[in-house]
């Protein structure tokens, strides 16, 4: 195992043991209490998480033995088995969350270098294994404030932010969708466009601290904390992802 995976697995488990910390002090109420995601109860992110463990473990299973291996039988049976699951009791919920990201954590461990490198789909989409890591750990970082148990984006690893920031932002550049602006990350070198392509640069930039930039972006902040030039208020992103 090289060096960047073994720090990418390290920052999945801290951020799962954040997760079960905060997930076992809830009750039977809490968990069918509604979390932050429309439509969604505590249950429903919990129930979820614990399914995207055990499909990403299916791609990294199709990445060790080259069988193809979808992470969900169909998006369909997917949000079935979500729906299920997030009827149960909080400790049932918990313990399951607790054994599949045990599971995920000991494939990823096992797997071979060379197996990283290998090209999984979701959605159609191919990308390379080592991909895997990095769609765990934002999967636990983000639906851990969608849980609503207190956790905030202030809250998320420098390093998470400094590793997702630039991805969120890569994908509203060219969305017709997004209002044309630049961010500006306090204290980064960097910058980024967003909104529509084939314009001039924009006059407004939204400025502020990283992480919350990302939360911004992501749909968890409304822009609290950040500030904007160019234009009377921050703008409203459209929905991520």
């Amino acid at each position: 195992m090289d060096s960047e995976t073994a720090q990418r697995l390290a920052g999945i488990q801290e951020a799962t043991g954040r997760l079960l910390s905060s997930a076992s002090q809830l009750t039977d109420a809490a968990v069918a209490a509604p979390s932050r995601l429309p439509g969604w109860t505590r249950g429903h992110v919990l129930t979820h998480l614990a399914r995207n463990a055990d499909g990403l473990g299916n791609l990294m299973h199709w990445a060790r033995t080259g069988t193809r291996t979808p992470m969900y039988p169909s998006e369909a049976a997917r949000a079935e088995a979500i729906e299920a699951g997030a009827k149960r009791s909080a400790a049932e919920l918990t313990a399951d969350l607790r054994d599949a990201a045990a599971r995920f954590a000991a494939v990823a461990a096992g797997l071979p270098k060379a197996a990283w490198a290998a090209q999984v789909e979701r959605r159609g989409q191919p990308f390379p294994a080592r991909e895997i890591l990095r769609a765990r750990l934002s999967e636990l970082e983000f639906h851990h404030v969608d849980l609503g148990t207190g956790y905030q984006p202030d809250e998320w690893p420098a390093a998470f932010i400094a590793d997702a920031l630039p991805r969120v932002a890569g994908s509203f550049a060219g969305r017709p969708d997004m209002t044309a602006c630049r961010l500006v990350p306090d204290g980064w070198p960097d910058s980024f466009l967003v909104g529509p392509a084939g314009q001039d640069p924009p006059e407004r930039a939204v400025h502020g601290p990283p992480g919350r930039l990302l939360a911004w972006l992501s749909g968890r902040s409304d822009g609290t904390g950040l500030r904007v030039t160019g234009a009377a208020a921050v703008p409203v992103p459209p929905p991520w992802g």
